[in-house]
């Protein structure tokens, strides 16, 4: 009760947030800009909180559902731009409203609100850079027989220090530059005992998308110093009967080297009634056990236990410079903005599945989980979804910001606005994909949460 609790209230405040990052563009802009500005609501839905502005030109409005939110100007919509609407208008009035404006000036309001999500996520990323924050360092724990790693001569203990030239500071840095670099030729400098060691090799293309595996695993073969160690055992589970122990940490399953909790888990449930050869370390002692797992109702293979894992090297704080903060903030917010289109032309192009779309539910519950892991993993989530917000909304797609550029767009190459009539039907085509496309993102959430 008390983690839903917690995660409904870092989704309210992760999306009101970013929502009146969003709608304050366009108000501002079109506050400074002259034209008037009639209501600026966070949600939808009935009315839980509203005011007035000091001028009494502007309702503010928080509302009942906490899934979007408007800035209503005059003039804004089409049953607003017909004669008989400007003719109850005072000349003032009919001067300020949205639609009689140049389209500049139009278009500088509709472009307002994705860029203060940019903005927002560039302040985020310097002020994770310069609070700074806990990273695993970029210190090989193991390397995978026979991989390209160990024909390019890297050792386990090495540490990544550059890649093409481009320092490194954490594991989650050398992840980010191996998706860069699948598929070309890399260079790669490495601290090994205190010397600077020089090495170079070709990354082939891995056969998933490079943004849906960890490449550095999957295509290179180096994974970071992890140890998986059991936590617990279950009483009569085969992992007793086969002399495991609480506390062991388990380095080798079936002679692989045993690098992440999921791998090993794996290959335990395709040993369903098979022995398992695990090599274990018990304090200064090294074991070879073997372990037959139960097949469970699934007709996977279970051991009984409960495994943990933590690094070898305990994580450091990194902290940035002014200078490198600043640019971290820029740079990264790109990054993140070429992924998102990214992504969502691979989705179209069906290179990666729409499954992968996350809806509300997906939102909240990685909402909940950056919340309890800390500010800085809070601030991270936030500037990420601004990010997606601005791209998303920065489509050419009526009732979204793109879609009003796209009519200034038309306006311009026609050199008249566009029919009421055309206006109005297009609008209703435009909300009719947004809600499509939400419902198949619910539908993707409901199908994660009950798969577990």
């Amino acid at each position: 009760m008390l983690e839903t609790l917690h995660t409904t209230l870092a989704f309210i405040v992760a999306i009101a947030l970013l929502i009146a990052v969003h709608e304050f563009g366009h108000f501002i802009v079109a506050r400074k800009l002259g034209i008037k500005v009639e209501k600026f609501s966070i949600g939808f839905g009935p009315s839980l909180i509203s005011w007035w502005s000091r001028d009494r030109e502007v309702q503010y409005v928080i509302a009942a559902i906490p899934l979007g939110g408007y800035v209503k100007m005059l003039g804004e919509t089409p049953s607003e731009q017909g004669d008989d609407a400007k003719q109850q208008l005072s000349d003032e009035e009919r001067a300020r409203a949205f639609d009689v404006q140049p389209p500049w000036k139009r278009a500088s309001v509709a472009v307002a609100g994705p860029l203060f999500n940019f903005f927002f996520a560039i302040l985020a990323y310097m002020s994770i850079g310069w609070i700074g924050q806990m990273v695993m360092p970029p210190v090989i724990g193991s390397i995978a027989p026979a991989s390209i790693a160990e024909q390019s001569g890297l050792l386990e203990g090495d540490i990544i220090r550059s890649l093409n030239g481009s320092p490194v500071h954490s594991w989650v840095q050398v992840e980010e530059k191996m998706k860069q670099v699948a598929g070309d030729n890399a260079e790669i400098e490495v601290d090994r005992n205190g010397a600077l060691v020089p090495l170079d090799f070709y990354l082939p293309s891995p056969e998933q998308d490079a943004l849906l595996i960890n490449v550095s695993e999957s295509a290179l073969g180096i994974f970071p110093g992890v140890k998986v160690v059991v936590d617990s055992v279950a009483a009569g589970s085969a992992a007793q009967q086969g002399g495991v122990l609480s506390g062991d940490q388990i380095l080798q399953a079936q002679g692989e080297p045993v690098t992440n909790i999921r791998d090993l888990i794996g290959i335990i449930r395709q040993k369903s009634g098979e022995p398992l050869s695990l090599q274990v370390q018990r304090n200064e002692t090294f074991l070879n056990l073997t372990v037959i797992p139960a097949v469970d109702e699934s007709g996977f293979g279970r051991i009984g236990v409960r495994l943990a894992s933590s690094p070898i090297v305990d994580p450091v704080l990194y902290r940035m410079g002014v200078v490198e903060g600043l640019f971290f903030g820029f740079e990264r917010t790109w990054q993140m903005t070429t992924m998102t289109i990214e992504v969502l032309g691979k989705m179209v192009t069906s290179a990666i599945s729409p499954e992968n779309l996350g809806g509300p539910i997906a939102i909240a519950q990685l909402a909940g989980k950056t919340a309890e892991l800390g500010l800085i993993s809070f601030m991270s989530f936030l500037a990420l979804i601004s990010v997606n917000l601005a791209v998303l909304n920065l489509l050419p797609v009526p009732v979204l910001d793109g879609g009003h550029l796209a009519y200034i767009a038309l306006e311009k190459v026609r050199g008249k606005p566009l029919s009421q009539t055309t206006m109005e039907r297009t609008q209703v085509i435009g909300i009719g994909l947004i809600v499509v496309l939400m419902l198949f993102a619910f539908y993707n959430d409901l199908l994660r949460l009950f798969r577990g």
